[in-house]
C-alpha cells in the first residue's frame, strides 16, 4: 500500500480537501495523510464544501509536518507554493509533486461568493487528485 502526504501552509483547506479526495479515489490502494508547515485547524467552509460533494472530512485534524517525520512516504504532494518553499527537510525517498491551488480561505465577499470560491478550488483539487490516483496508483 502506498503512503501519500499532502502538504499545505496551515493544513486547514487545500490539503484537507486533497486528503479527502485522495482517500476517496485511492480506496484501499493508499494511506493518505495531510499536514501543514503550521497548523490552523480544519476550516469549517472546507468541511461544508466537501460535504456538498458527499465527502465527510469533519473528523480530520490539522497536523504539523514534523509529526510524520518517521513515515516512509511514497509520494509527497505540496498544494501551495508557500508549503513547497517552507517545508522542512526530512529524509525521504518519496516522489515529490507540486500543484499551486488558490487559497480559498483568502476569498472575500458575501458568504455565497466565498463559498463559490471554495467550490471552484474544490473542483480543481478534485480533478487533480482523481488524475493523480489514476496515473500513480
Amino acid at each position: 500500500m502506498k503512503k501519500i502526504l499532502v502538504l499545505c501552509t496551515g493544513n486547514s483547506c487545500r490539503s484537507q480537501i486533497a486528503e479527502g479526495y485522495l482517500r476517496y479515489f485511492a480506496g484501499d490502494k493508499a494511506e493518505v495523510y495531510s499536514a501543514g508547515v503550521e497548523t490552523h485547524g480544519v476550516n469549517p467552509r472546507a468541511i461544508a464544501t466537501m460535504a456538498e460533494d458527499g465527502i465527510d472530512i469533519s473528523a480530520h485534524t490539522s497536523n504539523n509536518v514534523t509529526e510524520y517525520r518517521d513515515i516512509p512516504f511514497d509520494f509527497v504532494i505540496t498544494v501551495c507554493d508557500n508549503a513547497k518553499e517552507r517545508c522542512p527537510f526530512f529524509p525521504t525517498t518519496a516522489q515529490r509533486f507540486h500543484e499551486n491551488f488558490p487559497d480559498p480561505a483568502k476569498a472575500t465577499g458575501s458568504e455565497e461568493e466565498i463559498m463559490q470560491h471554495f467550490r471552484t478550488v474544490r473542483q480543481l483539487i478534485k480533478d487533480y487528485t482523481q488524475s493523480f490516483v489514476a496515473t500513480h496508483l
